[in-house]
């Protein structure tokens, strides 16, 4: 008879991958094991909307690898797990400790695959500012339920407005059927607390616009009507091409246009829509 492997209740079903491995052992699609992994930390971070960033920045923190890793990603260097140095429980707190004095919310960014590690984390730490949950939003609802225990808000992306575009870009046939449930789990945790302009929980609900798929964003943002038309919406113009898609251009001033238009149609007004030249390499933050 073989001993039972009481390794078998380590096996990860953290997002909808449910790539069901013992990640001490081997590697998910997410391409990172049980450790956490940061690949950059950016102080005083700017680049968010500024009821994210506040007057202080965010404790910006890009965690390596990614468990939807869309081929035009920006962050591509990271989100494929290639680089990124590797802290423990303790490790984590400490750096969270030592920095959220000095800056007005804690930006987790593309943090799904380190759920489990980052709830044991913050189990140990006295936030004092706002946690924010910045996600692809390819999340289980049970996976929301768990980390709301810490996290203050959540910046949800709204990628697609149907599965079939999520399986041609980011190797998943069901990312809506997911997106969807979990933003409304994230509306139901977390109702808006805005004082003076800031977030100090709620959802926000970003969509990028891609090149070629103006039909696409006009969909996202009568689904983001339909579903949630109390949120504030972020829509945004920045997408840069990686060279690893079929995505290879910049997006056209034509494309963003029609997106804001239907937006103006919809009457969707709180929020924010980005400048079109933000379009630009320099925005893309530089991880080697």
């Amino acid at each position: 008879m073989k001993k039972i492997n009481s390794a078998v209740e380590n096996f990860c079903e953290t997002c909808p991958r449910n790539c069901k491995i013992n990640r001490s052992l081997a590697k998910g699609f997410c391409q990172e094991n049980n450790k956490i992994r940061i690949a950059k930390i950016i102080k005083n971070f700017q680049w968010e909307e500024p009821c994210i960033s506040g007057s202080k920045g965010s404790f910006a923190i890009f965690f390596s690898g990614c468990n939807l890793r869309c081929d035009y990603c920006q962050n591509y260097e990271i989100s494929r797990g290639g680089i990124g140095e590797e802290y423990s429980i303790e490790e984590f707190c400490d750096l969270i400790e030592k920095n959220q004095n000095a800056h007005s919310s804690i930006d987790l960014i593309t943090p799904t695959h380190f759920s489990n590690q980052l709830h044991q984390a913050f189990a140990k730490i006295s936030c004092k500012i706002p946690v924010v949950w910045n996600t692809n939003s390819y999340e289980t609802v049970e996976n929301i339920r768990l980390v709301s225990d810490f996290v203050d808000v959540f910046l949800a992306d709204l990628k697609y407005c149907n599965n079939q575009i999520g399986k041609e870009f980011s190797s998943c046939s069901d990312y809506t059927s997911y997106a969807i449930p979990a933003i409304k789990e994230m509306c139901k945790l977390k109702p808006d607390i805005i004082e003076k302009d800031f977030m100090k929980q709620g959802v926000l609900i970003r969509h990028l616009v891609l090149p070629n798929l103006v039909e696409n964003s006009l969909k996202v943002l009568d689904i983001i009507k339909s579903e949630f038309p109390n949120r504030k919406i972020s829509l945004m113009s920045q997408f840069t091409p990686n060279g690893k898609s079929k995505l290879n251009r910049k997006l056209k001033p034509i494309e963003y246009k029609a997106v804001l238009s239907h937006l103006e149609k919809l009457g969707i007004t709180d929020g924010y829509i980005q400048d079109f030249d933000s379009a630009d390499e320099t925005f893309v933050p530089k991880f080697t």
